[in-house]
């Protein structure tokens, strides 16, 4: 290793491979001999609060981190070696493939550790980790050179030498796209024939004889059952590829005895996975093109409500194409979709129509949109509104992030308070709220969030007495009944203040989702009442649309923190 170790603005070491249970404690006590350390933080997940099996440490010094790194790389903690690399925090060089060497045909015996001893004597090591799965290696690897210049060394060393007595390939690691990019090129000159819907009646060498004529045949094989029987497809490989282009443009189509022969290129299995996956893909794309703009969605619909009505309701807004209920065997399932022969149309239907009485509910109209793109709308709203607290002059660090265990070497800071783990005491970050997070980013409005059993209303609306009871999630009813309080309604809501009005909905939401998600009630309120106040009240009706919802923040909350993690 280099004495000054890698130019890296801070002494930062990745820790993978942990223990589920291995805590920031543990990490001090195993890493703190090494030297000073400014802090530690195992990364974990959002909701279930376990670790993701990785942290990071800050040391104060490069060369204390650097030590760390050459001395206690894959010892074992918790019946688990652990994998020690710099921590990389530049995602263009991981991305860049520069330094980064394939190693396969590996033996099961070798680990990290032995692929690391292995490689580490042709320079500076990044990361280094051998593939598995519950059974073990995969037989293959990686190795990330800190240059270039080592893994080329690398490479004209160890490729084609026997490690454990078997021999390996080494080579340059090569993206997807480059894989498949060579992949197609080699395809281009195929010569092996993929055959079928011929028949029971073909032998191999009746087979042979169809398609010999367009040049020499190295092997011809017709596919049979467990009896003996032909499965009615098989291969012919030629000589040269010439010959099997020709075979290809003549054979295919043809009408053989009453059958239309296929014949293409043979593909591997997972080749024509992706090839019709590629299609799938195209077909979606363009049928998302083709109803971009003139797909409503509708929903809160009455029982009573079906296809012919919905079609009456929508269409003096313009010509309709289609009219959807949705339904569970006979009964509607309470939304659907109308598509419109023009956006203009599709725009003048939702203006209209959104909010108006039929039946007996105030319907909820939008354009319909992918799931995809609801995540996105929501991630963006929710990372503005991120943005805006972090600005506010109060120290708040957001609740999202994890919490990392900081050490007395750190100088104090106001807002800090200290806790002692395992016998080592230091300051932790002060938090603030999940449920302060969601309602300061309304805008200012009071705070539902329970305080002591109890919960904070407008001081314009009547604050009862409530009795908080929890039902099942699986039962589909509202999770929190609140007594003494009236249920909410459209003309109730459209009598408030607009100022008031995202407060009433927020006092009803909150406990209601409190008992779905706890620790982040305020945080994902905050973030539903982002959404049209129809569309609110249709989820105070519907504990199913909520749950949805609900389950649809949560994963953008998960989402953000994985970014958050990734770009450490």
């Amino acid at each position: 290793m280099n004495a000054n170790g890698p130019a890296y603005p801070l002494a930062s070491l990745y820790v993978g491979d942990l223990h589920s249970d291995v805590t920031e404690a543990m990490l001090y006590q195993k890493f703190s001999p090494a030297g000073p350390i400014m802090s530690i933080r195992v990364c974990r997940d959002l909701i279930t609060r376990r670790s993701l099996g990785y942290a990071y440490i800050n040391f104060q010094q490069p060369a204390d981190a650097e030590c760390a790194l050459d001395t206690m790389n894959y010892e074992v903690i918790k019946g688990r070696p652990i994998r020690i690399m710099w921590s990389q925090r530049d995602p263009g060089l991981r991305k860049s493939g520069v330094g980064n060497v394939f190693i396969k045909n590996m033996d099961d015996s070798i680990d990290n550790k032995a692929l690391y001893d292995t490689f580490s004597a042709f320079g500076n090591i990044l990361s280094c980790k051998v593939v598995c799965d519950e059974k073990g290696s995969k037989g293959y690897g990686f190795v990330h050179f800190e240059t270039q210049e080592a893994a080329n060394r690398a490479i004209e060393t160890i490729n084609g030498m026997l490690l454990n007595d078997r021999k390996v390939f080494v080579g340059h690691f090569k993206s997807r796209k480059e894989r498949e990019s060579e992949f197609g090129a080699k395809a281009m000159k195929f010569t092996n024939v993929y055959i079928k819907n011929f028949g029971e009646e073909y032998t191999d060498e009746k087979l042979k004889e169809l398609f010999s004529k367009f040049g020499k045949t190295l092997s011809v094989r017709v596919m049979k059952d467990e009896r003996g029987r032909s499965r009615g497809f098989g291969f012919v490989n030629y000589g040269n590829h010439m010959d099997a282009q020709k075979a290809v443009e003549e054979m295919n189509g043809k009408d053989l005895t009453g059958k239309i022969l296929y014949v293409g290129r043979a593909q591997k299995r997972t080749e024509r996975q992706g090839e019709l996956k590629r299609k799938f893909d195209q077909i979606k794309q363009d049928r998302i093109q083709r109803y971009q703009g003139v797909n409503l969605y509708v929903k809160n619909l009455d029982d009573t409500i079906n296809d012919e009505r919905l079609r009456k309701e929508f269409s003096p807004y313009g010509t309709i194409t289609s009219a959807k209920v949705m339904t569970d065997g006979c009964q509607s399932k309470g939304f659907g979709f109308v598509c419109f022969s023009s956006p203009e149309e599709a725009t003048k239907a939702v203006t209209e129509m959104n909010g108006r009485i039929v039946a007996t509910k105030p319907l909820y109209v939008a354009l319909a949109q992918r799931k995809e793109e609801r995540k996105a709308i929501l991630t963006n709203k929710y990372l503005q509104r991120l943005s805006t607290v972090r600005s506010m002059p109060s120290p708040i660090i957001d609740s999202y992030q994890q919490t990392g265990y900081y050490v007395s070497t750190v100088p104090q800071v106001r807002g800090f308070s200290h806790e002692t783990q395992s016998g080592v005491t230091g300051p932790f970050h002060s938090r603030i709220t999940m449920a302060n997070i969601g309602t300061q980013t309304m805008g200012g409005r009071n705070d539902f969030a329970a305080r002591g059993g109890q919960y904070k209303y407008c001081p314009s609306i009547r604050n009862t007495m409530q009795v908080i009871t929890a039902v099942p999630i699986s039962s589909m009813e509202p999770a929190v009944q609140i007594r003494g309080q009236e249920p909410l309604t459209a003309s109730m809501l459209a009598s408030a203040p607009p100022m008031d009005q995202k407060q009433l909905l927020g006092e009803r939401l909150y406990p209601l989702i409190q008992a779905l998600h706890p620790i982040l009630a305020g945080k994902i309120t905050g973030m539903l009442l982002e959404i049209d106040n129809s569309e609110l009240l249709h989820m105070l009706e519907s504990p199913e649309s909520l749950h949805s919802k609900v389950e649809e923040a949560v994963a953008v909350l998960q989402a953000h923190q994985a970014q958050e993690c990734s770009s450490k």
